[in-house]
């Protein structure tokens, strides 16, 4: 298995793991990840499938190896050659940037874009991270879990007459 390998040549590396039906998913340090994509594509996971993130307001928002901060960021790999999928988890807290992959795969670019666009999370290095699917001065990051549910913005609902308006069209 591919952890396995992973913690044999880069001991200490991995964090904290876990299988689920088969999907295998490890936790490491943001200071691990460049080391560990490069080992990865190696060992053939070289599509990178998705990154996204997941919003953990009530988690700490600490800096270190061993605290964990108020997001992770998630990337799915999947290697073709023998279709086994792993999940990687990075802590990261807010504000903090992550390192870019957009120089390694050409499908990191828009995926960090809509990580920042809707979570905040900045990727350090990126060639444009700018917002991809809200506008320049869209007030907030729309899927944090502290981002007002009516959008926080009366431009965005005033006047608004569908789908959402209570059942009522105008």
């Amino acid at each position: 298995m591919i952890i396995e390998h992973i913690d044999a040549q880069l001991p200490g590396a991995v964090t904290d793991r876990h299988d689920f039906r088969g999907d295998q998913t490890i936790v490491v340090a943001k200071a691990n990840l460049l080391a560990l994509v490069d080992l990865l594509y190696r060992e053939g996971f070289q599509l990178l499938v998705d990154i996204t993130a997941v919003d953990w307001p009530e988690r700490p928002n600490a800096e270190g190896a061993a605290a964990a901060g108020r997001f992770d960021v998630v990337y799915h790999w999947l290697n073709l050659a023998s279709q086994e999928r792993l999940r990687v988890k990075v802590a990261v807290a807010d504000g903090e940037t992550v390192p870019t992959l957009a120089g390694l795969f050409k499908t990191a670019n828009w995926f960090e874009r809509e990580v920042f666009d809707l979570f905040g999370i900045r990727f350090e290095g990126h060639p444009n991270m700018k917002r991809l699917l809200t506008w320049d001065d869209f007030p907030g990051h729309a899927l944090r879990k502290d981002f007002p549910l009516d959008g926080g913005d009366p431009f965005c609902m005033e006047g608004c007459t569908a789908p959402y308006n209570n059942g009522e069209r105008g």
